[in-house]
């Protein structure tokens, strides 16, 4: 199934059985603004972990009603990390959200070996953006996590993207596996790895068609590469973009959120479970599109 936008996600999400999800050291206002409107919207159930006192203060803050909202009270940030991931891996929920503690701790107690939720799997970022004027969401990776992967790092992340795009109903995803050019050049590292990654496909990311290297127009317009004369299964219907480097990842992402005026929402894949990890200034719409996606990928594979 291929969203639009993303309010068809939160309406997709609220027809599917309604999901937990745990928030550590939720005692955090843009992230209470998001849980007060997923709320809202019906999307899922939540638990916060948190100290008990300031989420209740904050809660006010934001107007958020906590009654049947499920708090755990523990003081400490890292410490609620602990026990927001202990509450996900022993199956009391479903989904993992980060709150106010630091990104790296939260990541290394998500990956905590016996913790419950780390897997043989690489975590990788994955994003989706609504951009103003395309006609459907678009997904990219790894433009968060992984600063400049190998080839074996790039198969393990375009496999955690694949197998999330299954999840989410695109049954035969079209991947661009992005470059400057479509021409491969030893040059270009990217250009090399793209190719790999193509050879590789039908056996490695079975269900997918990727192709590359891929050059962004000619992955979002079919009429750049009619002009260009390149024949691509992917042209003008790539439904994920894959950069080759945290850098054009995080470029591109900036460049469609200040340039275009989209949005983006944001998991991090490769976990036991969906983990949603955003920032800070992220606006609350962004945050409660990430909660839908993760959700509706929960929902629909249970």
């Amino acid at each position: 199934m291929s969203f639009e936008n993303f309010y068809q996600v939160i309406t997709a999400v609220k027809e599917l059985p309604v999901c937990r999800l745990c928030v550590a050291a939720a005692a955090e206002e843009t992230v209470l603004e998001s849980v007060r409107d997923s709320r809202k919207e019906g999307l899922v159930d939540f638990v916060l972990v948190g100290p008990e006192e300031k989420i209740w203060r904050m809660a006010m803050t934001v107007s958020l009603n906590l009654q049947g909202i499920e708090i755990i009270d523990v003081a400490e940030p890292l410490e609620a990390t602990h026990r927001a991931v202990k509450e996900v891996s022993a199956g009391r929920a479903d989904i993992l959200m980060k709150g106010m503690v630091n990104s790296a701790d939260f990541l290394r107690t998500v990956l905590r070996p016996g913790g419950g939720m780390r897997r043989d799997r690489i975590l990788s970022h994955f994003a989706i953006y609504e951009v103003p004027g395309y006609y459907r969401l678009i997904y990219m990776t790894d433009g968060g996590l992984n600063v400049s992967p190998n080839l074996n790092q790039k198969k393990a992340i375009l496999s955690n993207a694949v197998d999330f795009l299954h999840a989410i109903g695109i049954n035969e995803p079209k991947i661009a596996v992005l470059s400057a050019n479509e021409k491969v050049d030893p040059k270009i590292p990217a250009t090399v790895d793209a190719r790999a990654l193509k050879e590789m496909a039908p056996q490695v990311f079975p269900g997918a068609v990727v192709d590359g290297p891929t050059p962004l127009d000619v992955a979002v317009s079919f009429e750049a590469a009619l002009h260009k004369g390149i024949d691509s299964p992917v042209a003008g219907k790539a439904d994920l973009l894959m950069v080759p480097n945290i850098e054009a990842g995080n470029i591109l992402g900036k460049a469609i959120i200040y340039f275009a005026g989209g949005r983006m929402a944001g998991l991090v894949l490769g976990a036991a479970r969906p983990v949603i990890l955003t920032s800070r200034n992220e606006p609350p719409m962004g945050k409660m599109a990430s909660i839908a996606l993760a959700a509706y990928s929960v929902a629909r594979n249970r």
